[in-house]
Order: structure tokens, then sequence, then C-alpha cells
């Protein structure tokens, strides 16, 4: 008994120093914190202002993180990014790919701020307004682009077979793009592209559908390519349309706890084939995991992007926000595709330069085979 009460004694001293050490170790750093601030305060050369100040250090403890998808949003750049889940917003018209050295633009909308100004298909935005986009992720990039209608952006574009840069500076406008398109390619074969999760994605998909059925669809083409993600709940309603009562995504925070989105009753039940490639990414992954995972269709092209992460947003005073890794997704089996991504179920390249669609062409070769 004595041993046994010697050895908690004992337990208890270490995990009481280890504690003590803890607080004392972090009490010291956020005094060096404090000292650096009084320091900048009374002996840099320059003035400061403190509220700079502050953003800095929350900006600089963020990015320690190490994770390019959390970041501290300023009051401009929060409003941005709300906006542009929301679906509407003021920018200037184009859709992007996140690459190492920049934004890809992969296609500029006729008639938009950008189309006027001379951006290209193909062309790499590298900076934004004097912020290094290789520094960003994808949404915070696009949140940037995006603002006030009226107001400008400058943007520093690296062009094929061209030494130098190129500058614009573009006046932003209000920008509706839908989200959805569809059509039929040929009787019975529809065919529905999404060009992001925004909130208003779900009730344009029922709209197309219900379109579509009402003239004989017999079999679909989902066309996530060039997908950036967006809103998870989004998500999960559009693979509801498709799979089986269970698992849509799971949810996977640290404390270990796990949500999961389970699918409702009731589904197309149609023959299914999703497009992907290296650009559909977040939760149009979560779509494309859903379906191939269940079995509730045939993912054709390339590997996806491989953002199996969840952020949330959290507002802070003064307008400002904080965009936070807190998860990662799982797909219907549990696997875990953050930077791995999905392979499809039929691999198809797509040739860069070719005026022909080889993957839609492949899709609803898949998709006829099926009806």
């Amino acid at each position: 008994m004595r041993v046994l009460l010697a050895g908690l004694a004992f337990l208890f001293t270490v995990c009481t120093a280890l504690t003590v050490y803890t607080v004392v170790t972090n009490y010291q750093q956020i005094g060096n914190l404090l000292r650096v601030l009084q320091l900048i305060e009374t002996e840099y050369i320059g003035q400061v202002r403190f509220g700079t100040l502050v953003e800095g250090a929350i900006d600089g403890m963020v990015r320690s993180l190490d994770d390019p998808y959390s970041a501290y949003l300023e009051p401009e750049n929060y409003t941005r990014f709300r906006e542009q889940i929301r679906g509407s917003f003021g920018g200037i018209g184009i859709l992007v790919g996140m690459r190492s050295q920049g934004l890809l633009v992969i296609k500029p909308f006729a008639g938009t701020p950008a189309a006027r100004a001379g951006i290209r298909e193909g062309d790499v935005i590298t900076e934004i307004d004097g912020f290094k986009v290789s520094e960003m992720d994808l949404e915070t990039a696009v949140a940037m682009i995006h603002g006030p209608i009226g107001t400008k952006v400058g943007l520093v574009v690296k062009r094929e077979n061209y030494e130098q840069p190129l500058r614009f500076t573009i006046t932003r406008e209000e920008i509706t793009i839908p989200s959805v398109e569809y059509k039929f390619l040929e009787p019975g074969v529809g065919y529905i592209s999404v060009s992001q999760f925004s909130e208003q994605t779900p009730p344009e998909v029922h709209e197309a559908l219900s379109e579509l059925r009402s003239k004989g669809l017999k079999g679909l083409i989902l066309d996530l390519r060039n997908n950036p993600g967006g809103n998870l709940g989004s998500a999960v309603e559009i693979s509801d349309l498709f799979i089986d009562e269970g698992p849509v995504v799971y949810i996977d925070y640290r404390s270990g706890k796990d949500e999961v989105f389970e699918g409702k009753p009731g589904k197309l039940g149609l023959p299914l084939v999703v497009l992907v490639n290296q650009d559909s990414a977040s939760a149009a992954e979560i779509v494309a995991g859903a379906v191939k995972d269940t079995k509730a269709g045939t993912l054709v092209g390339t590997r996806t992007f491989g953002k199996g992460v969840v952020q949330n947003l959290f507002p802070l005073r003064d307008g400002a926000g904080l965009k936070l890794t807190t998860a990662r997704y799982l797909t219907p089996n549990r696997t875990d595709i953050h930077k791995k991504g999905i392979e499809p179920d039929v691999v198809v390249e797509q040739p860069e330069g070719s005026a022909r669609d080889v993957q839609l062409d492949k899709a609803l070769e898949v998709l006829k085979s099926e009806l």
C-alpha cells in the first residue's frame, strides 16, 4: 500500500511539474510577444498602428500552422469570402484552378470585365493587389479577386510566350454566374455541369433535373471538372440525389468523434457518369467519392485534386475572420483522400490544346453502354 501511495505521489509530482513547466514556458513566450510589441511601439524608428502589429501577429500565428487552407481574413477579405459562398458577388468573371506558380485561368466568361480587359484562358495570375498567389490557398485567392462593385483589383499575369509579366487593373462588376449549366447531348442523354458549390447550387441542380426529366431523361453526365469546391452542405445535398440511403461523407474531428451525413430515401435511379479532373477539389470530391464508393455511377477523367479537409469560418472582432481547418472528411468507405485524390474508374487524359473534349466523348460512350 505504501509503495502504491508513493508511486501515485511521484506520478502526481511529475504531472504537476510538467504542468507548471508548460504554464511557465507558455507565459514566457507570451511575455516575449508582449515585449516585442512594447519595443516596436517605444523604440522602432517609424510609427506603426498598434492594430497593424496585432493583425500581423495573428496572421503569423495562423501561417505557423503550415496549413495552406487556414488563413486570417482581414475584414474586407472576410466579407468577400462570405459573398463567394453565397454565390453572388462583385468580381471580374473568371473560372480558375490552383497551380504551384499561381492561379490558372481556366475560363474567362464572355462579356465580363476579365474578358474585356484581355485575360485569356491559360494565363497564370501570380499576384493579386501586390500579394503573391503562391502564398495563398485557392479560396483565399478567389476571395481577394472578388470585392465591392466599382472597385479595382490589380493582377500580375504570366502568359505563355511572353517574357515579361503582364499587369492588369480591372474594375469589378456584379457577377452572377449560375453554378449549373445543363442540356441534352443527344436524345435521352442529359448533361449537367457544376462549376462550384454555392448555396444556390442545389436548387439550380433540382431545376435542371426537373427540366431534363420532363423531356425524357434516360441517363446523366455530371461534369465536376475544374470545380474547386465550396459549400459542404450543398455537396451533401447533391450527392443525396444519386446514392441510396447510407453515409455520404464522414467528418473526422481531432476529438475522435465523427459526424456523418446520411443520404435520404429516394434517388435519381438512372445511369450516371461523373466527369472529374485534377482541378476537381474539396466539395466536388465529396460528390465524386460518394458516387464511386456506393457504385451509384462511373467516374471518368483524371485523378482529382486531393483536398480532403474541412474549414470553418469564425468571425472575429472588427469584421475580421478566421478560416481554420477543423476536420478531415472521409468517403463512405472511410477513405482519406487528402493529398491523394480520387482515381476515376475510367482514366482518360485530355490532350493539351485539343479542340475535342475526349473526356466527354468517353463519358458519353460509357453512359450509352449502360443504356
